[in-house]
């Protein structure tokens, strides 16, 4: 007997319409469990009307999103679902633990609040005001009521923001542990180095369309870029002005140069008498990639 596989998360011909203004084109969407998926887009590319619209925030209009199977509003689909915002409008006036423990009261099944407490890094904060909290403590607090229901499928949405650089650190390798369990994630974020780090898939929209999606090095390969670095007396503003080169600059005294004809380019170089240092040629990391895609996009 066959069993059938049911999405975590399925679009078929998702569309939004703001009166005349297309924010989003149909769209189709397969999300299966244990992926970790990475949404990335610029401002204004429907990223955040999409998500919504997963949620259940927002309605389509057109098409059709499920949930493990059911429509994102309906309860069994909504127990399952953790959801981190970028700010949440919790109550300040409650102390930590008092608003894990509200939240806790949502669902019909919790994970203990000390774990909460742990995987967040609140353990010292459980007693503190909500409004006595730092941005980077707030983020992670909103990261423990995510988990409260311990959900199936977790919706981050830009979580790192005001965190330093250990709570960056210490929030993703909880979310690793999160992962391991076998749950799925759906994030966005502006460090796209932690995308390239954690995720498996990676959802690429730009003005209302999925203009790319596949693994981290898939979406780095779809760029013709390679990245030149030399120590050099070649002057980057001079660089900037070479046939193929995207961008030219100079950091930790090494020119760094992102273009297309990579073998044009060190051949003038060389023809043109420029000393030639610790040359070294590389892939592109994931932002140039991205910038790339979506620059292609506007043209």
């Amino acid at each position: 007997m066959e069993h059938t596989v049911v999405n975590v998360i399925e679009l078929r011909g998702v569309s939004k319409c703001y009166g005349k203004l297309q924010a989003v084109y149909p769209l189709d969407l397969d999300v299966q469990a244990g992926d970790i998926v990475g949404f990335l887009g610029p401002n204004g590319a429907g990223k955040t009307t999409t998500m919504s619209m997963m949620l259940g925030l927002r309605r389509p209009t057109s098409g059709t999103v499920r949930l493990f199977g059911q429509p994102p509003s309906s309860l069994q689909s909504r127990a399952r679902v953790g959801i981190m915002l970028q700010e949440s409008g919790v109550p300040g006036s409650l102390r930590v633990d008092e608003l894990l423990r509200l939240f806790q009261s949502y669902y019909p099944y919790t994970l203990p609040t000390a774990e909460l407490l742990e995987r967040a890094g609140l353990v010292e904060k459980r007693h503190a005001l909500v409004s006595a909290l730092s941005g980077g403590q707030k983020q992670r607090l909103y990261f423990a009521l995510a988990l409260a229901g311990d959900p199936d499928l977790l919706f981050l949405d830009e979580p790192t923001a005001g965190m330093d650089v250990e709570a960056r650190l210490h929030f993703w390798e909880q979310v690793r542990g999160f992962t391991a369990l076998g749950k799925t994630i759906l994030f966005s974020t502006h460090y796209l180095e932690e995308v390239d780090a954690l995720a498996t898939r990676i959802i690429v929209i730009d003005k209302g369309r999925i203009i790319a999606e596949g693994t981290p090095h898939e979406i780095k390969g779809l760029t013709a870029d390679k990245h030149v670095i030399l120590r050099t007396n070649l002057p980057a503003d001079l660089v900037n002005g070479y046939p193929g080169v995207r961008t030219a600059q100079v950091q930790n005294g090494e020119l760094q140069v992102a273009t297309t004809r990579p073998e044009d380019f060190l051949r003038r170089v060389f023809s043109e008498g420029w000393e030639v240092n610790d040359l070294r040629v590389k892939e592109v990391d994931l932002e140039t990639a991205f910038l790339s895609l979506t620059e292609e996009v506007h043209v």
